[in-house]
């Protein structure tokens, strides 16, 4: 007698809680809300008649079934996966499918893909903003530029790049009254991610400040350049976030402080692409990019506070 297999969305909610061990990531890896995901996941129980998942404190976990289940599914979508990828490269040989976070796509990509197109016009670059975890089995794209601590296991993984912190703003706010010591930022509205923090910048700055929890927030770090950028506070942002806008006087550096980032930006792809042509040519201008950043760097000059004219008595 044939079985009927459950619906592909249900397997596929299922595999994503497995893997994130959260109904909340596994919502977000797959763009759908809390609610789609567990539903999903009860029909799939219902049909097969098993318990999957059951709760634990704030997250979930799978019973022995459960595992059992997953380990399997997840191998039948990696060989999905790999098939659908096989099927693609034939149909199309010359594109490149890059996986990157928004806030680098916008900032540091994009400006720069009028000449990688140059350099390589027989490569079709196919670019997708993505912050979630890459899963290369269940995600077709060939290589992903990711921000974190290079802990991607059974991945290729190279080190590309590294980040500073320092705050910057418009030369417009306040009037050109720009903060000209650490401690002036007291009287600015200070921007936030909520990700990244103001604190340990504080104590690099020997200022003994808590965090901020006033003023607007963005989960998007290219939202909170542009933010800074119209002069609606100052931003506490990263090097490779900044583009030409300190070139250009869109924003300016207020202090020499800066503050190295923890986490760096690695190339991450799978064994199927570490050996292809394609890939060998978007790292090598990647890290000609770099280099010619490097060269185009010119060192920030601290500002200082204006002297105070003598008054005599």
């Amino acid at each position: 007698m044939a079985v009927r297999l459950p619906p592909m969305q249900a397997l596929r909610a299922f595999e994503a809680a497995a893997r994130e061990q959260s109904l909340t990531k596994a919502a977000h890896s797959l763009s759908l809300t809390h609610g789609a995901i567990s539903h999903q996941i009860k029909g799939l129980e219902e049909d097969l008649g098993v318990r999957l998942v059951e709760r634990a404190g704030r997250g979930i976990r799978l019973t022995d079934e459960g595992e059992r289940f997953a380990r399997r599914v997840r191998t039948a979508f990696a060989e999905l996966s790999a098939a659908v990828t096989e099927l693609n490269t034939r149909a199309n040989p010359r594109q490149l499918r890059v996986s990157v976070v928004p806030s680098f796509a916008a900032r540091w990509l994009l400006p720069r893909i009028g000449r990688f197109v140059a350099a390589y016009p027989d490569i079709d670059l196919d670019v997708r903003a993505n912050a979630a975890n890459i899963d290369f089995a269940n995600d077709d794209s060939d290589v992903a530029v990711r921000y974190g601590y290079g802990d991607w296991p059974g991945l290729g993984v190279e080190f590309l790049l590294e980040d500073h912190f320092f705050p910057v703003c418009s030369p417009r706010l306040a009037g050109g009254r720009l903060p000209a010591h650490p401690a002036d930022l007291a009287g600015h509205r200070l921007l936030r991610s909520v990700d990244e923090f103001w604190k340990p910048w504080f104590e690099a700055a020997g200022l003994d400040w808590p965090e901020p929890e006033r003023g607007p927030a963005f989960n998007d770090s290219s939202h909170l350049v542009q933010a800074a950028a119209e002069g609606q506070g100052i931003a506490l942002t990263r090097t490779t976030l900044l583009g030409n806008d300190l070139r250009n006087g869109v924003l300016v550096r207020l202090f020499d402080i800066e503050l190295p980032s923890q986490r760096k930006h690695y190339l991450v792809y799978p064994s199927r692409t570490a050996n292809s042509a394609k890939l060998a040519h978007f790292r090598q201008w990647l890290h000609d990019e770099i280099e010619l950043e490097r060269s185009l760097a010119t060192p920030i000059a601290p500002r200082v506070a204006p002297k105070r004219r003598k008054v005599d008595n």
